[in-house]
């Protein structure tokens, strides 16, 4: 099968448009870019890959994708070689490159602020949308209904109330949902707060006199977006309020989305009343990104930033920061800032000592320290945990930190079966997989794993 450059590009063109439609977005972008086909044999096509990382990955994970997808344009294909060709510019020695700032006279690199223009009336920030907002498994269900309110406002999904921990991207999405629409149809009336200055603004209204005009401000609105509703808990004059404005919206088919840390059943000192408000429209989580997406998260920010970081430092943050999307962004920041105020490209070890100071490493986390928060959040012992029984309240938390094991801190399973009273690794296997099915279908196990790493990583503060 001899083909020319031409024909071998466009060969690879029409086989990634199909494996696209296999493939997550992020999961696409970051393990297939930089990839082409460089030789095509009687029966192998060899692919240049640009590093080590997507090599293992590609042929691990995609591999079957890939075939599939280039048999159904040549048939005789059998096999993908994956060959490891450098990308420039990354260098050898290099890890981390930016385009220099301007500079001043005396020669001082200058930090870059980019202009930030906040729609004073709608409250949004337009950097936050959704071209650049990250989607993968742990908040695609999220992005979907959010997608969907903008297509659909006031019917499709309402109310749309998204939930999940600090740092994971809940803001990002409830602005995109209002810069969407506003960008539709700008002459709607859109507006974004938080549920503190919602309460806030209610009482001064009423100290002052007020009320009337504050009760008439919010109704006029065709979408209202609340971050942070869980503040509301114990406020009962502010519920009481928005008990009413939520009814005179909603009657009117206007559009509200919500925002908090847990979910409406979770939130304390809530009235019944309106806690079935928010239960009774579309309820979607994000919860911590896997390591794959992490990884992906880390590839589009440098990208927007403009700037290289080697693999092996992706990989590192990736590995060693998993509770939140606002602590990569951290570190990655942390790099940039050191780089251009040392006006020099820091090497991997750099790296590693400046992140120490920010990276909750699990090196600190022992299996006993592990297991004991997963015991204390379920009520039970420790010696429950390892006790040889198939009773449910004991099966689950077992089977949780077994999987917490795995997944956050890439314990063997031979070991945490060795661990766990000499389990064999198969058993320790089929609660991984277990709860890694749990997370996508159980609610209360998504909310209960977000909660016990939101306790195991703020004692590592």
């Amino acid at each position: 099968m001899l083909i020319d450059s031409l024909e071998k590009k466009q060969l690879w063109e029409k086989a990634l448009a199909e494996i696209e439609l296999s493939v997550s977005r992020p999961n696409f972008l970051t393990w297939f870019q930089n990839t082409n086909i460089s030789d095509c044999g009687r029966d192998i096509i060899t692919l240049n890959v640009p590093n080590a990382f997507a090599k293992d990955w590609l042929s691990g994970k995609y591999h079957k994708i890939i075939i599939k997808a280039l048999r159904a344009l040549f048939p005789a294909i059998r096999n993908v070689e994956y060959v490891i060709v450098s990308q420039p510019p990354v260098s050898a020695t290099t890890s981390i490159k930016y385009k220099p700032a301007m500079k001043i006279s005396s020669g001082e690199p200058q930090l870059e602020f980019e202009e930030i223009y906040i729609d004073k009336k709608a409250n949004l920030n337009p950097r936050y949308t959704f071209d650049n907002f990250i989607v993968g498994s742990f908040n695609e269900l999220a992005n979907a209904a959010a997608l969907a309110v903008t297509k659909n406002p006031g019917s499709s999904y309402n109310p749309l109330f998204i939930y999940g921990g600090t740092g994971l991207g809940k803001t990002h999405l409830l602005q995109s949902i209002g810069n969407r629409i506003l960008q539709e149809n700008p002459k709607a009336k859109v507006q974004y707060l938080t549920s503190e200055k919602f309460a806030n603004e209610y009482i001064s209204s009423v100290q002052s006199g007020t009320a009337p005009f504050f009760k008439e401000k919010y109704r006029e609105h065709d979408l209202l977006i609340i971050d942070d509703i869980q503040f509301f808990s114990g406020k009962n004059k502010t519920q009481e309020e928005f008990f009413h404005l939520f009814n005179a919206l909603y009657e009117a088919n206007k559009q509200i989305v919500f925002s908090s840390d847990r979910s409406p059943k979770a939130i304390p000192e809530l009235e019944d009343r309106l806690r079935s408000r928010f239960e009774g429209g579309m309820i979607a989580d994000i919860s911590p990104p896997e390591y794959e997406a992490r990884m992906a998260i880390l590839k589009a920010k440098t990208s927007q930033k403009d700037i290289i970081l080697a693999d092996e430092i992706i990989d590192y943050i990736a590995k060693n920061i998993q509770s939140n999307i606002r602590e990569l962004e951290g570190a990655l920041q942390s790099i940039i800032a050191q780089s251009k105020l040392l006006n020099k490209n820091l090497n991997p070890q750099e790296i590693k000592e400046l992140l120490q100071k920010n990276i909750k490493t699990r090196k600190k986390i022992t299996i006993i320290h592990l297991i004991k928060t997963v015991a204390n959040y379920y009520n039970i012992s420790e010696k429950d945990i390892f006790e040889q029984t198939r009773k449910k309240q004991i099966v689950v938390p077992r089977q949780i930190a077994m999987y917490l094991l795995r997944e956050d801190f890439n314990t063997s399973y031979p070991y945490i079966g060795e661990k766990f009273g000499g389990k064999d690794h198969t058993t320790v296997i089929h609660a991984y997989e277990k709860i890694s099915n749990d997370i996508k279908s159980n609610e209360k196990i998504r909310d209960d794993i977000r909660q016990i790493r939101e306790i195991i990583y703020e004692k590592e503060t």
